[in-house]
């Protein structure tokens, strides 16, 4: 799969994971890659990228495992993006699935 394409997904698939509860990172690696071959090189980029734009505020909460945990929650930007991404997506996809099927 194309690379740049990927990566777009990528980032709403993290959007749309970090939306619906505040995670860590580690937690958003091990959620996809149940279900997406993905790995900590990519996905922190993007956190990070996500992060910059304005999409996630961090908040730092302690555990009682050591050191205090990086939480990621979704800003109203980040609402709005994934809203986006969404819409995008579902045009795209009926977009694909209509050409699929006129072509069978």
């Amino acid at each position: 799969m194309n690379s740049q394409f990927k990566k777009g997904i990528l980032e709403m698939c993290i959007l749309k994971l970090i939306n619906d509860k505040k995670m860590y990172g580690y937690e958003v690696i091990d959620t996809l890659s149940r279900i997406i071959d993905v790995s900590e090189n990519t996905v922190y980029p993007i956190l990070r990228r996500l992060t910059t734009s304005g999409y996630f505020d961090i908040q730092m909460e302690e555990t009682p495992y050591g050191a205090p945990r990086k939480y990621y929650v979704t800003t109203q930007a980040g609402k709005d993006a994934l809203k986006q991404y969404q819409d995008e997506w579902s045009s795209f996809l009926s977009g694909v699935m209509k050409i699929m099927e006129e072509q069978r």
